[in-house]
């Protein structure tokens, strides 16, 4: 059987791609939070904020990790499986991912040092300035990986010479037409992880009875701000839509099942599409509903996939499912915080049993939209590597052989499982011990270092050959 480099390699950078989104989606969202619960022990003293805030740094801590284990090979990969691509767009994406490197990775390591280790070896303000600049850290860093992955979508400052990308604006590349909505849409995307995460972790411990005070507070919290995201998702990610319908029209008509372009499309429920034959072999929709969303007129043309020949039509079964799994999951959010928030008449949200178990099972529901998302995103664009400019089959490496692609995924796929099943290992011993009782009692103010150095200061009386008494104290 020969074995093709491309697909092997497109298989490669998904599997690993796929593994990573899921730690930065969930960290990008819990450092806020992390942030949050600092300020509100900054400023109320409540012992209930710090336990918080120490158990969730310890997973922040351990996702953190492995996020950063598993996205330093994607840049390898770049040169091992993609170096015509690289060498391509060494012009804009190596600055790109320097820029990411210096103005975000940098600032959240040295940061998350002092969040981890000095909450008693550092002033309370420090320690809370540390939680806030690792939260911006990751915001930063989402904004430079974004702009680089939007502008492959849209592909916006840039002209091809000879095979080579020249930069001609760098406002215009960095902001290209759809970096605002995807960049959005992805930082809803990890407030809403990294809420249900902690939601459906509190929701545990409440079953359990474990620490009722502090995981109330933390699930309240938690809904509140799922009842605003949720929705607010939804319109996100249907301005998000309709920058697509533009700029990639033919991911849209794969995300609808739709092969001829037509009016009053409607909006499929069910279907089986059958791309060798340019049809859906079965299907349940909503007559017009289609045109409505990506139009805003019940009237209004869709696009269809005849527009394009077969080779350059996207996988069409694999953006049609992802993308219903993932509105599926939208829709299943929203409807628990409306749940919720009609839970809050005498504190039910927290009593109720079936509440809480449906919040367990749903703080996996946002890894699985953003991985269905991702798949969305990146299938529907082949076959383009940069839309329109660069095909996947452009950008392979030309000395690649199948072999080579296949024993490296291999490679990948055995290292990554030994990684997540240790990760995922620590983190269960971690949320089985629960919220520690180190900060029952909010420690006094004089016991913290004033300045930074003064946590190194040994006091005076047990220094050698100090005695008490004045006299010796003047000597010293």
């Amino acid at each position: 059987m020969e074995l093709d480099p491309l697909i092997l390699s497109r298989i490669q950078f998904a599997f690993v791609v796929s593994f990573h989104a899921i730690f930065p989606v969930f960290t990008i969202g819990l450092a806020s939070y992390i942030a949050v619960l600092e300020g509100l022990s900054f400023k109320t003293k409540n012992p209930v904020w710090m336990k918080l805030s120490s158990f969730w740094t310890k997973v922040f801590a351990v996702v953190f990790g492995m996020g950063v284990v598993s996205g330093i090979v994607m840049s390898f990969q770049f040169g091992t499986n993609w170096s015509n691509f690289a060498q391509a767009s060494a012009n804009f994406l190596g600055p790109m991912l320097s820029y990411e490197v210096i103005t975000a990775f940098f600032l959240e390591a040295a940061f998350l040092g002092v969040l981890l280790f000095g909450r008693d070896r550092v002033p309370a303000g420090v320690h809370l300035f540390a939680a806030v600049m690792v939260a911006t850290g990751t915001f930063i860093s989402s904004f430079w990986i974004l702009s680089a992955n939007s502008w492959m979508h849209t592909p916006a400052g840039t002209e091809l010479r000879d095979g080579v990308f020249f930069v001609t604006s760098w406002s215009e590349a960095i902001f290209n037409p759809s970096f605002k909505y995807r960049f959005t849409h992805m930082v809803m995307a990890s407030f809403l992880t990294g809420g249900f995460v902690v939601a459906g972790v509190s929701a545990w411990y409440l079953l359990k009875g474990r620490e009722v005070e502090a995981n109330r507070k933390a699930l309240s919290m938690c809904l509140w701000l799922l009842l605003f995201l949720a929705p607010t998702q939804a319109v996100v990610g249907d301005f998000h839509g309709l920058n697509t319908l533009e700029h990639q029209p033919m991911k849209v008509a794969a995300m609808e099942g739709n092969w001829e372009t037509s009016r009053n499309v409607p909006l499929l429920l069910f279907a089986i599409p059958d791309q060798e034959n340019q049809t859906n072999l079965f299907e349940i929709g909503i007559p017009s509903v289609a045109s409505l969303i990506l139009t805003h007129d019940w009237n209004g043309e869709v696009p269809g996939l005849e527009e394009v020949s077969i080779e350059n039509q996207p996988p069409v079964a694999i953006v049609f499912w992802s993308f219903r799994v993932m509105v599926g999951l939208g829709l299943l959010m929203i409807l628990f915080a409306v749940v919720g928030l009609a839970l809050r008449g005498g504190d039910r949200f927290w009593r109720t049993r079936w509440f809480l178990q449906g919040m367990r099972f749903m703080s996996v529901a946002p890894f699985i939209a953003v991985l269905a998302g991702w798949f969305v995103t990146e299938t529907g664009r082949a076959p383009w590597l940069v839309y329109g400019m660069m095909t996947q089959a452009e950008a392979v490496t030309p000395s690649l052989t199948g072999g080579m692609a296949l024993f490296t995924l291999i490679g990948y796929v055995v290292v990554y499982s030994m990684v997540f099943s240790a990760g995922v290992y620590y983190l269960m011993r971690v949320l089985y011990v629960g919220l520690e009782d180190d900060y029952d009692e909010a420690p006094e103010q004089a016991e913290r270092p004033k300045r930074p150095l003064s946590a190194s200061h040994v006091p005076f009386e047990v220094r050698e050959g100090s005695k008490s008494n004045p006299a010796n104290q003047g000597d010293h």
